[in-house]
């Protein structure tokens, strides 16, 4: 069965990633992703051809699309074409428990950031602040290099954002991306002066 995934892959199916690294915590077992992502690339429900094509007794394969509809997974719909019935699989459901996820996700990273930037400045973040994290992190830095950039501020005896601007912006010059960039460089960061730095990360592609 894994060989399916691969066959369908070189397809060019575009299946959320979120979907392949979280489908255990949606109760999904390895044979019914399989399915899903049959599903993702055509959603007709044809049970002869799924069952060809995935190379599955008819049994077997209703028993998994079975499986999905208790868990809410998918739903099979009705259609009428040239007044000819058929039914198709609705991926909504899923659509809606991956969006949750990565919302949750999400949540519980910007909360473990702001509480770390919270923990090491002593003091609750303002507004501001919380937007300007949050753009670093629009801006494609990974958490684990913000916080890096964060500690060596800390270490610097410097606790304000403007400092952590000019890390990230010198490291940004550089290409480093994440904490794996940074290691790879091998090459001790330049200290930033503590001089105002007015580097805008909210207007950088304005």
């Amino acid at each position: 069965m894994t060989g399916k995934i691969i066959e369908l892959l070189k397809n060019n199916i575009v299946i959320p990633k979120i979907l392949l690294t979280n489908y255990k915590k949606l109760n999904i077992t390895s044979n019914e992703l399989i399915l899903l992502i049959y599903f993702i690339d055509n959603n007709d429900f044809d049970l002869e051809k799924i069952c060809h094509e995935l190379e599955l007794k008819s049994p077997e394969a209703l028993k998994l699309i079975d499986s999905l509809s208790k868990k809410d997974i998918i739903k099979l719909k009705k259609t009428m074409n040239d007044n000819i019935c058929g039914e198709y699989v609705c991926l909504d459901e899923l659509y809606n428990k991956l969006s949750l996820l990565l919302m949750n996700e999400k949540q519980e990273s910007q909360t473990t950031i702001y509480d770390e930037f919270e923990k090491e400045f002593g003091r609750t973040l303002s507004p501001m602040e919380y937007e300007i994290i949050g753009a670093y992190l629009d801006s494609g830095f990974s958490e684990e290099l913000i916080l890096a950039a964060l500690k060596e501020a800390v270490y610097n005896g410097v606790t304000n954002l403007r400092y952590i601007d000019k890390i990230l912006y010198e490291w940004n010059k550089k290409g480093i991306k994440s904490k794996k960039d940074l290691k790879s460089k091998n090459k001790p960061t330049e200290k930033p002066k503590k001089e105002v730095f007015d580097y805008d990360w909210l207007n950088e592609n304005d």
